[in-house]
């Protein structure tokens, strides 16, 4: 029986979840367990059908060309150029702007369920998602809104801390299922296809500095984030593993291009960019390295186009 069930869950799914959020909390899992690379999906002789799936990290808003304005996609994500690079016979890019785990199954304004686009001949899928469903968009406009306020202190890590508990953190814990559930829908609907699961790049210095008033969050607050979002790469990479697909790091590679960099460096564009791209968003640097990454999973040792 394939398993291909939307965001409701039975007793069965709160038992994987459980499961889930205990490896993930108690880091009974490690990376190294991540799926091995396996050969080409498209075999000698056949014609690769690569589906890509994702939010706005994948779409690329902002970036010429735009082909989808309701879905902020461009046709030069890292899908496209990933497409291009490998000689796709059949490329479907259906990332979308604003998407979570749920949009996999439910229509994003005019575009259907992102899950429609597979079936049992799809050979390659990339998937990017997760972010939304953690909260970067309110994440990131909270911290700014706080570090305005006390630019030297650590205001957005006491916010989410009030509680208790890390709340950002639990957020990563809740959404690792969601994730789950994907994969497993994603495997299927195309039982055939080599799956990756994509991480995210590297958005804030990875030691820890600021960079405020360019990145408006307080001092304090930068080494916060950056923690999450590596928290966040590190359960994609887990629920990965798990499903037996592969993980690509985007996080490594784009080191020392963040949003506080020059912009003659940065791949990611801060909350006011001076390229093409959306805030707190890879530009077109950013979402060839992404590509490029993809592509040194899919081809280990190839070497660079």
């Amino acid at each position: 029986m394939t398993y291909d069930k939307g965001p409701a869950a039975g007793g069965a799914e709160r038992r994987r979840a459980a499961v889930l959020g205990a490896a993930l909390a108690g880091c009974a899992l490690v990376a190294a367990g991540t799926a091995p690379a396996e050969a080409h999906p498209g075999g000698a002789g056949r014609a690769l059908d690569y589906v890509a799936l994702g939010d706005s990290y994948t779409s690329g808003p902002g970036i010429p060309r735009q082909v989808d304005a309701e879905c902020a996609r461009s046709d030069h994500n890292y899908p496209s150029i990933v497409a291009e690079r490998t000689e796709a016979a059949a490329f479907t890019d259906v990332s979308c702007g604003g998407a979570t785990t749920a949009e996999m199954w439910r229509a994003q304004g005019g575009n259907g369920p992102q899950l429609d686009a597979l079936d049992r001949h799809t050979d390659l899928v990339t998937v990017q998602i997760g972010g939304n469903d953690v909260g970067f968009g309110p994440v990131i406009a909270t911290c700014a809104r706080l570090g305005a306020q006390d630019p030297a202190g650590d205001p957005c890590e006491r916010a989410y801390h009030a509680s208790g508990a890390d709340e950002l953190a639990l957020a990563v814990v809740r959404t690792a299922p969601k994730v789950d559930r994907v994969l497993r829908a994603v495997r299927a609907r195309a039982p055939h296809a080599r799956v990756v699961v994509v991480g995210y790049p590297d958005l804030l210095p990875d030691d820890g500095s600021g960079c405020f008033p360019q990145v408006p969050f307080a001092r304090g607050d930068f080494a916060y984030l950056r923690d999450t979002e590596k928290r966040l790469n590190l359960m994609l990479r887990l629920v990965a593993g798990l499903n037996r697909a592969a993980y690509v790091d985007t996080y490594a590679p784009t080191v020392g291009h963040d949003m506080c960099k020059a912009p003659a460096d940065r791949w990611i564009e801060p909350l006011q960019p001076t390229s093409p791209a959306a805030p707190a968003h890879p530009n077109a640097k950013g979402e060839a390295a992404m590509a490029q990454a993809v592509l040194d999973r899919l081809h280990p040792g190839r070497g660079r186009g």
